[in-house]
């Protein structure tokens, strides 16, 4: 039987981190960095889809966007209210099928996801559907795995033995994801790329040691200003960079509606 990622996934996991969402690692504002990248949020109204955390999504909120979550796990959308409600935040919640969303034609201004579309086995629905809510010179961010990294490697592995979290996903290159974005009629403006930080041996490191012998080491560990500092002005230099997309962990690909 082919692998699946299922909504008892999504509640499983959501609901065993209900209490340590600052546990757990962010999409380091890379979501609010590329939205932002084409102007401000205040009044436009924007929306995460597979919304998880929903954390990229509260900080918009908070600089004025007009603020929706779409999530068929009930879990997940608890945990954005939580988040929401205890920051001051308004968001709409809404549950529902990313497919079939309840939205009218053109209706939404920004809309991004990120750790949703590489669990669709056929993506088209998907972004078809995000493409249709898309409104005229709105438009939509789609962030999934890059397909050349050691995660791709560790990943497939969990997976062939069933020990992946979200039960199954895929990975895509750049011009995989260009090309299913501009099939959906929307125009390609630009893709970008990111890396994991702090990078996956910390990351496997830290599970192992929590699960393993209990011991706790910190989301992200401190060193040197100049060291960090020099890292990040070196990822902000590559990262607008086409070569350097196939280093990345993370792409993605912004489309807009002419």
């Amino acid at each position: 039987m082919a692998r699946a990622s299922t909504l008892d996934h999504w509640e499983s996991y959501w609901k065993g981190h209900a209490t340590d969402i600052e546990d757990t690692y962010s999409t380091g504002g890379r979501l609010v960095r590329e939205t932002l990248a084409d102007g401000p949020v205040q009044g436009k109204v924007v929306m995460e889809i597979g919304a998880g955390s929903g954390r990229d999504l509260i900080e918009l909120a908070r600089m004025g966007a007009k603020g929706v979550v779409l999530d068929y796990s009930p879990a997940s959308l608890a945990l954005v209210k939580k988040q929401a409600e205890a920051q001051g935040v308004p968001v709409m919640l809404v549950q529902a099928d990313a497919t079939r969303m309840p939205f009218r034609d053109q209706s939404i201004d920004v809309s991004f996801h990120q750790g949703l579309l590489e669990h669709f086995r056929d993506p088209m629905p998907l972004l078809n559907e995000n493409a249709r809510v898309t409104a005229r010179g709105g438009r939509m961010i789609v962030d999934v795995p890059q397909t050349f990294h050691l995660y791709t490697l560790m990943k497939n592995v969990l997976i062939l033995f069933n020990r992946w979290f979200a039960g199954w996903e895929t990975q895509f290159t750049p011009a995989q994801l260009e090309r299913l974005c501009a099939s959906t009629g929307l125009e390609v403006v630009r893709t970008y790329g990111d890396w994991m930080v702090p990078g996956l041996w910390y990351r496997v490191t830290r599970e192992v040691l929590k699960r393993g012998l209990g011991i706790k080491l910190p989301l992200h560990p401190k060193g040197p200003a100049f060291w960090s500092n020099g890292w990040d002005a070196l990822r902000a230099s590559w990262r607008g960079r086409r070569w350097a997309l196939w280093t990345s962990h993370v792409i993605g690909t912004v489309a807009r509606r002419p």
